[in-house]
């Protein structure tokens, strides 16, 4: 084995380093722990507690009506709703009746769902018909719809399973549940049909479970092909690595639609009987108010959120101490951040890494049994393989410190790219898979994300990654938020471009020639950032991810 697994030398004695998993299908994730914990509160949302046996008849009741609309066993079903009971419930429901989860995401405009339902050949949408504060979230569906071969809409609103107080005042709340043509009531489905008496038969290796669309934050979106195992292999490994047990109370703020929800904060919740509390939109001041009175133990997020927790004028009103694991991935965790974000709410933060082609799954720092090395991702997850190879031949493995690709290798690997073999045969090499990050390790086993192979930028020749910019910028004082970028030069080809969200923007015009002056004190000529802009906020995705591209894209060549 390559290495000899260097990482073993810094394995925390807690953790087992292999998670044997018997193959089966994946919707056992929710109907074993019913069995266990039946009465066990699985959800709550908005106030209401719905019980394991509760969420899992009503799974069970909607694969019957599905079944009964005309699912075949592998047809795609999608799902185009934020964090609600009817995601989970839907979720399952397709898995238990043969079919294949399709998650898109609820902000995407008709030609984004347009192009992934036409992609994924959707033959059905569970959809949420809501408009909320103004914001029609079927309205890009609505766009669509008739260009499509869609045998039946089922829609879903956010105030289905609300306390009934809290859906009696809905409507003050400008929330507004319309009526669409053509399509069939989530609860009028699930009302009228018997639990299936037992679900459709599934190879869980071969078998398909989710397609996964990646962010296509550098390009086109593409379907990740997971499997059952695959993802049955991720809520495990993540659930024993935390550990998350039955008394956890893991906040689902994190889109279920995004693979990091999708393992991290519902499937491996779920595996371990713990508690899920459902917010369907990311806002400050709700997270930290349901931390405190959910008494949340678990909380997984992306480094947006946990820099907004830092910055809240009215986070010191919280009781955020009853997290005991705060879990970030998504995107570079900046050491600035986590060292904050410890310091306010007395956290125990550790970094991560994965994908969505590795069902979110790859490295981790460990949470106890040793202190998380900063800047670092950590080392595999148990039962993972990783190595770094040359950016010229992925078969050519690089020694301690060397810097390469990140590879990585596992049962919750992806089997490929959705009716796209070129693609496929672009990053699956003999079972790894090329993450396409620049990466090294260091003698005990840690690994280190330098940048995205496509960030990379090129200054006369010299590589600069962003990251390494963006970690001194973060350090400086009137920083809040930094994105680096490459911008085409006429003279050297590519040069550095940062973008700027300052804690206090008035002091713009006072900050920009210290903000300059701390790089070059702390970086090579090279990689100072020749061009700064400052900016109200950052392009990002759902799930915090910033959109270099964006960036690019609204900058001209640097003369």
């Amino acid at each position: 084995m390559q290495l000899e697994r260097t990482w073993y030398k810094s394995w925390p004695a807690y953790l087992a380093k292999e998670v044997n998993v018997p193959p089966q299908p994946l919707h056992r994730i929710l109907s074993n722990s019913a069995k266990n914990f039946g009465s066990k509160p699985c959800l709550r949302y908005q106030g209401r507690t719905m019980a394991y046996s509760e969420v899992d008849e009503l799974s069970s009741r909607f694969a019957s009506g599905l079944l009964g609309l005309g699912l075949k066993k592998g047809d795609r079903i999608a799902i185009f709703s934020p964090n609600t009971p009817q995601f989970v419930i839907s979720y399952f429901g397709i898995l238990k009746a043969g079919g294949i989860v399709v998650p898109c995401s609820p902000l995407y405009k008709e030609r984004e769902l347009e192009a992934q339902l036409r992609d994924s050949g959707s033959t059905m949408v569970v959809a949420a018909n809501d408009v909320v504060r103004g914001n029609d979230l079927f309205a890009s569906l609505e766009g669509c719809r008739d260009r499509l071969s869609l045998a039946h809409v089922i829609t879903a609103s956010v105030t289905d399973y609300l306390p009934g107080i809290k859906r009696a005042l809905a409507g003050l709340a400008k929330v507004k549940n319309l009526r669409r043509r053509d399509t069939v009531a989530f609860v009028d489905l699930v009302r009228k049909s018997e639990p299936i008496d037992a679900p459709a038969d599934a190879n869980p290796i071969e078998d398909i479970a989710v397609l996964q669309y990646t962010g296509g934050t550098t390009g086109v979106s593409k379907g990740a092909i997971l499997t059952h195992y695959n993802l049955l292999s991720a809520a495990a490994i993540a659930a024993t690595t935390l550990p998350m047990t039955q008394t956890d109370v893991c906040l689902a703020v994190l889109p279920l639609f995004h693979i990091f929800g999708m393992t991290g904060v519902m499937n491996a919740p779920l595996w371990a009987g713990g508690q899920i509390v459902l917010l369907p939109r990311f806002d400050i001041k709700e997270v930290m108010g349901a931390i405190q009175k959910e008494k949340v133990t678990v909380f997984c997020g992306v480094p947006t959120m946990y820099v907004a927790i830092n910055h809240h004028p009215d986070v010191a009103k919280f009781d955020l101490k009853t997290v005991r694991l705060a879990f970030s991935g998504g995107a570079p965790l900046p050491v600035a951040v986590r060292r904050k974000f410890n310091e306010l709410t007395g956290g125990n933060l550790v970094e991560g890494y994965g994908l969505t082609e590795s069902s979110a799954v790859g490295t981790t720092n460990p949470f106890r049994d040793g202190s998380p090395r900063e800047g670092s991702i950590g080392f595999p997850f148990p039962s993972t393989d990783a190595k770094i190879v040359s950016l010229d031949d992925p078969s050519s493995e690089l020694g301690v410190g060397e810097i390469g690709e990140l590879v990585l290798k596992g049962p919750q690997i992806m089997t490929g790219y959705w009716n796209n073999e070129s693609e496929t045969d672009l990053v699956m090499k003999d079972g790894w898979l090329l993450t396409g990050d620049i990466a090294r390790m260091d003698d005990d086993g840690f690994f280190y994300i330098v940048d995205r192979k496509k960030d990379m930028v090129s200054v006369g020749g010299l590589k600069v990654y962003p990251r390494e910019v963006e970690e001194v910028l973060f350090e400086h004082p009137a920083v809040k938020e930094a994105a680096v970028v490459g911008i085409p030069d006429q003279y050297m080809g590519e040069t550095v471009k940062a973008f700027i969200v300052l804690k206090d923007p008035s002091t713009k015009g006072r900050v920009e020639g210290d903000i300059l002056e701390f790089c070059s004190n702390r970086l090579a000529k090279y990689k100072v950032p020749r061009m700064v802009e400052f900016v109200p906020d950052l392009p990002k995705t759902l799930v915090g991810k910033v959109l270099r591209r964006k960036l690019k894209e609204a900058t001209p060549t640097a003369q």
